[in-house]
């Protein structure tokens, strides 16, 4: 059996908070990553999970919890998983907001998933720092903490012993982030194939490709000359050629295309050829060579700045880190 480097100190304890509400797929994700037997490494994690509120604990699907630990064991925790907490508008009870602190303040790391970061936010543990949570929420992250500099665009973000994750999947990511810093890639990588996951998504990776799509009336010229573009998305499209083909003038196209998609046409290009850039790299059977001309960036070095600033990554690691075929 092989044997992978491990921590210096004892097994770290996770602890995973449970409450009333709880979501079921993120606290599952707490399960699998840190609680799973995993013989094949010398050491793992301990794992409890602490009830963090008086009651039943309900979480969704019909699930019923029967946690044993409470708020006391966050003392020792080396890492406290937040799941998504139960609602945007639904207090944090100030005990629970009092144990994080302390627990932090001795030393432990606190990591939420998803609507989880709003706990965080509660407690204080982002004050003056960056955050991030799943897309749907960010505008109601920010307007209710303002001393938080919210990142509505990444994966996670790592902070001061503070970590927050994006939609309920990105906690896997931030979850194998943890793994890798605690026992190193080798035992990362090995805990992501059992996951059938890619070894590594970086933080920094976009949520999702922005991709504006039009309100317009079924049979409008807008809507037609978009599906014009899309079929011949390889060839130059500058503005004068758009109006020309939607027989209207450059402002009035400008004008329309903010009041339908809330975008200009030429983003809203941009955008199209960054999200058919995405889906191919995702095929992996098209040469990296024949994208960028496939897609009409006009050149490779366009296809790979447009293609970051959009994505957050470049395009050949965004298909390495899908596992897709690194073919040209």
């Amino acid at each position: 059996m092989t044997k992978f480097a491990t921590l210096p100190e004892k097994n770290p304890l996770v602890c995973a908070l449970a409450y009333d509400g709880l979501c079921t797929f993120e606290f599952g994700i707490a399960v699998e990553l840190f609680a799973l037997s995993r013989p094949e490494f010398e050491n793992w994690y301990r794992f409890a999970t602490v009830k963090a509120e008086a009651g039943p604990i309900r979480a969704v699907g019909g699930i019923t919890v029967d946690a044993q630990d409470d708020l006391d064991l966050l003392k020792d925790a080396s890492l406290i998983i937040v799941p998504g907490w139960r609602g945007a508008d639904t207090p944090v009870p100030e005990d629970l907001c009092a144990a994080l602190r302390a627990a932090h303040d001795n030393g432990a790391r606190v990591a939420s998933i998803c609507s989880g970061v709003f706990v965080l936010a509660a407690a204080g543990l982002l004050d003056g720092q960056t955050a991030t949570t799943h897309w749907r929420y960010t505008d109601t992250l920010a307007q209710r903490y303002p001393q938080i500099n919210v990142d509505p665009d990444v994966l996670f973000v790592e902070g001061d012993r503070v970590f927050t994750s994006a939609g309920s999947a990105a906690g896997l990511d931030l979850g194998l982030h943890i793994i890798r810093q605690d026992f190193g890639a080798q035992v990362a990588a090995s805990v992501a194939r059992r996951l059938v996951l890619p070894a590594q998504r970086d933080g920094g990776q976009r949520q999702f490709v922005p991709r504006p799509e039009p309100k317009a009336r079924v049979g409008s010229s807008l809507a037609a000359l978009q599906d014009r573009i899309r079929a011949s998305i390889d060839e130059e499209w500058p503005v004068d050629r758009m109006a020309r083909a939607a027989a209207t003038s450059g402002r009035t196209l400008a004008r329309r295309f903010h009041e339908e998609t809330g975008t200009t046409p030429l983003n809203w290009i941009k955008m199209e050829r960054v999200s058919r850039a995405a889906e191919l790299l995702e095929n992996g059977t098209i040469p990296l060579t024949d994208v960028w001309e496939i897609c009409g960036f006009g050149s490779a070095e366009t296809f790979r700045r447009e293609f970051r600033k959009t994505m957050g990554v470049p395009p050949m690691r965004y298909r390495e880190r899908l596992g897709a075929p690194l073919r040209g």
